[in-house]
């Protein structure tokens, strides 16, 4: 199974994929492979390559200054996002590299981190080689690593449907939302309790309720920050924080009472915008399903909470959930990877949950809950990640308070039709149709930088 705490993580921006996943496998790679082996005593020199979309957009994303961290034994839920700027230019100045905090070894930044835009790994397009040599200059041991979306990342040894948590079976397993429905009419549960059903059959129920709460307290957290922190943000666009300026215009008008008053959509959009601010200056967020898309789920969620009434954790924690639950379903029948399929596995994504999670607390049927979930992802598809300078800024910031607005919008729909026997299109066939479109997609458009709104802007630039 894939629980909600694979799919919700707590790291640093400004990429699941190519930050928080190339983290993680650098980590990995020395902890695995070195120190448990105990082979890291003999480490004299190490070397680093990325391929496919890691070394088209691996500068914009951070993905050079996340490898360093993690092959000095650092994670993204517990990184100090200043001590990783602060580092990096420490590594390359010094050019020493502090091995899982254990053995210093010479590191040369221009000459032993390689970005190979000619050469893609076999297994998927955001790929990782790691090689480590003893003094003869004999290879210890080299592996590949894949980031495949949402902080998840494989080894060759892994196929790509590997999942994290463990040989632990759901008690109520689907694969698919026919699946899903089927369990929940055959056992008269909500989609909500079937996702805790199964999270409780590995953990706790006092443990795992605590933790999605700390998730949504962490999501809260960084809407918080985003609205406060001015200035522009990190990467040579000279792209100025909004979110704060924004924040200060509506609270000169009130803060609206209901969702009835229009100006809590407003607010919605500066939750998302605030949050992939944050994203964007690599600050800490929530990958939810992916740092790319990390503002919707949480904007969608700060607006529930403050602008229905009767919001309890109860119904946070059914949120969360049935976001996950949904989140799940994509990345067992497509794809949560930009690199893989665009723009429509990330924020595409994140709207379908957040469409979903909404109309479930709203008191949707599981009708209602999958006929949201699926819209919004029928008016995503075909979305391209195009990000300019490589950088998680334009147009993924705006494009994030798109998708919360879209999902809000979808879930109003879906509330309103009790008789959904017109509906032609089912979340399992838009799933399917959604990873096809981005098997066929060009490979310019999902995540290298070389077409859409980056090539335009690149040849402005030119010019």
């Amino acid at each position: 199974m894939i629980s909600i705490f694979d799919l919700f993580s707590i790291g640093v921006g400004p990429s699941s994929s190519h930050t928080v996943g190339p983290m993680r496998a650098a980590n990995t790679f020395i902890k695995e492979h070195l120190v448990e082996k105990h082979l890291i005593d003999k480490v004299e020199s190490l070397e680093v390559s990325i391929h496919g979309s890691l070394a088209f957009t691996g500068i914009g994303h951070g993905t050079d200054r996340a490898i360093l961290m993690g092959l000095e034994g650092q994670l993204p839920e517990s990184i100090d996002p200043n001590f990783l700027m602060t580092q990096f230019d420490e590594i390359k100045k010094s050019k020493r590299l502090n091995l899982f905090a254990q053995k210093t070894i010479p590191f040369d930044f221009d000459q032993q981190f390689i970005f190979d835009k000619d050469i893609l790994l076999p297994k998927h397009s955001n790929g990782m080689h790691f090689t480590a040599y003893d003094k003869e200059g004999s290879v210890i041991v080299e592996k590949n690593y894949y980031s495949i979306g949402g902080g998840f990342i494989i080894s060759d040894d892994e196929s790509l449907d590997h999942e994290h948590t463990g040989s632990l079976h759901a008690p109520y397993p689907y694969d698919t939302e026919k699946e899903l429905m089927e369990q929940c009419r055959k056992h008269n549960k909500t989609i909500a309790e079937i996702g805790l059903a199964n999270e409780y059959a590995v953990r706790p129920e006092k443990e795992v309720r605590k933790k999605i709460l700390e998730i949504a307290d962490a999501m809260f957290g960084s809407i918080e920050r985003g609205c406060k922190q001015e200035g522009f943000l990190p990467g040579g666009l000279n792209v100025k924080r909004r979110a704060p300026d924004l924040a200060k215009k509506l609270n000169e008008r009130g803060i609206p009472e209901s969702h009835t008053h229009i100006d809590s959509i407003n607010w919605l959009n500066i939750y998302a915008i605030a949050v992939n601010e944050e994203n964007a200056a690599g600050s800490r967020v929530v990958t939810a399903p992916t740092n790319g898309a990390a503002g919707v789920l949480p904007a969608v969620l700060k607006y529930y909470v403050e602008f229905h009434p009767d919001v309890t954790d109860d119904k946070i924690i059914d949120f969360l959930i049935v976001a996950a639950v949904i989140a799940k379903l994509y990345k067992k029948g497509a794809s949560l990877s930009a690199a893989e399929v665009g723009c429509q596995g990330e924020v595409g994504v994140a709207s379908s949950m957040a469409a979903g999670a909404l109309t479930a607390v709203l008191g949707g049927s599981l009708e209602q809950t999958s006929s949201a979930a699926e819209i919004a992802m029928e008016h995503s598809l075909g979305l391209t990640c195009d990000p300019v300078g490589g950088l998680v800024q334009v147009p993924c910031i705006e494009r994030n308070a798109i998708g919360a607005a879209k999902a809000v919008n979808v879930s109003h729909l879906a509330l309103l039709e009790d008789d959904l026997t017109h509906k032609k299109v089912s979340l399992d066939k838009v799933i399917e149709s959604m990873r096809l479109t981005g098997l066929e997609m060009s490979t310019k458009y999902k995540e290298t930088s070389q077409g859409g709104l980056a090539k335009i802007k690149v040849n402005v630039v030119e010019c």
